[in-house]
């Protein structure tokens, strides 16, 4: 067949099949596993043909074009294949960015660009912008295009995403951090994780804005690797930054040109050091769009973070619930401590994606009282913390590490759900971890 055929049917190969669909291009969609129902219905009701448990490859091989959703790895025989024939393999942000007018704000980094994301749609709805949300969160880019468009899109950009890019040129792109994150995918290479984060700004020209962390070792390496075209704004919270974003006597202090954006670190709505980086970098591209003080102001203090995210469950007889299961590597767990100020009884555990724990020893030695394993193999755990933690038990369900997280509690403690590993052993993905573990915690 020639025309398109999108590899996986999930949330982002579901929306490329629309927006071919609504095109006016011949499409097929083939799936390795099975399609989720949601899924399958969406493809019926559009009239997209498409095939699961397998992939008929004489068929795929016919494609002029292949859009590849971000959880196929390049080595999968099928997408070889291709490129030994020549076939164009393309992400679907990269289609999708073909068929819009609208300007892109792009967000990438291995911690913070979730909430970043969020926080950033969040400033330009109250600014009275019309701005869609889409990528890594929520609704893929080509379904969200495929429904209409948009003057500006906010897209939370993983690794894998910018893999599949060729043309995509964000006018703001947003780079958080770069820490060891699926590693398995990259040879076990950080240079090569962190040039595909870079991706993200190979395409800008000097027109274009290029907000980064300059605290973060990784990124600063990385500019020295790639030639950055578009104007760089940096953002830190160690050193002041004449043009871009700092912290001046806990003031969030923003510069962009001849204006200055002052803030109160009190009045943000995210706590913690990890959040005044994400309220740094959101302002920033607040600022470069030239959003008006009040309505930025106003947006970084009512602004309501993600599900999973350092959630708040609540309090059960004096012990607080936290809900943190979107950290699924170290550095966020990192993140998740550094914010705390109770003692902790730490839950985590879970499909171990390489982690190198040793950079959690002395947050773990100052505030885990207790460690409740939460994963089919937690060897790695035990060794690297059964030293410094004298309580430590094994749970293989949510309802047995909220029960057995609260009996090694006392009131003033806090039991932090913070994994450091992937989900996939006992739950179908981080949400569902999260959720049982809220439902858990209400059910005491």
């Amino acid at each position: 067949m020639s025309g398109m055929v999108v590899l996986g049917a999930q949330e982002s190969g579901v929306g490329a099949a629309l927006l071919a669909k609504k095109l006016g291009m011949p499409v097929f969609v083939s799936d390795a596993g099975q399609v989720p129902e949601r899924f399958r219905r969406m493809l019926d009701e559009a009239g997209i043909a498409y095939e699961q448990g397998g992939h008929s490859v004489a068929k795929v091989l016919q494609a002029d074009e292949v859009v590849k959703s971000p959880g196929i790895p390049d080595t999968a025989s099928i997408v070889r294949a291709l490129r030994n024939k020549g076939t164009p393999v393309i992400a679907e942000v990269e289609f999708a960015a073909r068929h819009t007018k609208g300007k892109i704000i792009g967000i990438t980094g291995s911690n913070g660009k979730t909430t970043t994301t969020l926080l950033v749609h969040h400033i330009l709805r109250k600014a009275g912008i019309d701005a869609g949300l889409a990528g890594n969160v929520g609704t893929s880019f080509a379904g969200l295009v495929a429904t209409g468009g948009h003057d500006w899109y906010v897209l939370e950009l993983s690794s894998f995403q910018l893999d599949g890019v060729k043309n995509l040129k964000p006018h703001v792109a947003v780079l958080t951090n770069i820490t060891p994150d699926h590693l398995e995918r990259y040879d076990h290479r950080m240079e090569n994780y962190a040039n595909a984060k870079f991706r993200i700004a190979m395409n800008q020209g000097p027109e274009d804005h290029f907000i980064h962390n300059v605290d973060d070792p990784q990124t600063r390496l990385g500019l020295l690797r790639h030639n950055i075209r578009a104007h760089q704004w940096p953002f830190s919270i160690r050193v002041p930054i004449e043009q871009g974003g700092c912290i001046l006597n806990d003031n969030l202090h923003i510069t962009i040109n001849q204006t200055t954006f002052d803030m109160s670190i009190l009045e943000l709505a995210l706590h913690g050091k990890h959040n005044t980086y994400n309220s740094l970098a959101a302002g920033i591209v607040a600022r470069v769009l030239e959003v008006r003080k009040d309505p930025l102001r106003e947006a970084l203090s009512d602004f309501q973070n993600v599900e999973h995210r350092l959630e708040r469950v609540g309090m059960v007889n004096g012990v607080e619930f936290i809900n943190d299961s979107k950290a699924t590597n170290v550095n966020s767990v990192w993140f998740a401590l550094e914010s705390m100020v109770k003692p902790v009884v730490l839950v985590m555990g879970g499909v171990d994606k390489g982690n190198d724990y040793k950079e959690l020893r002395e947050l773990v030695r100052q505030k885990v009282k207790a460690i409740v394993c939460l994963g089919t193999d937690n060897a790695k755990i035990k060794e690297a913390f059964g030293d410094l933690v004298p309580h430590f038990v094994e749970t293989s369900s949510a309802e047995e590490a909220v029960a057995r997280g609260y009996e090694a509690s006392e009131p003033g403690d806090v039991v932090l759900l913070s994994p450091a590993c992937s989900s996939f052993d006992l739950f179908e993905n981080y949400e569902d971890r999260g959720r049982r573990f809220k439902q858990a915690v209400r059910a005491l």
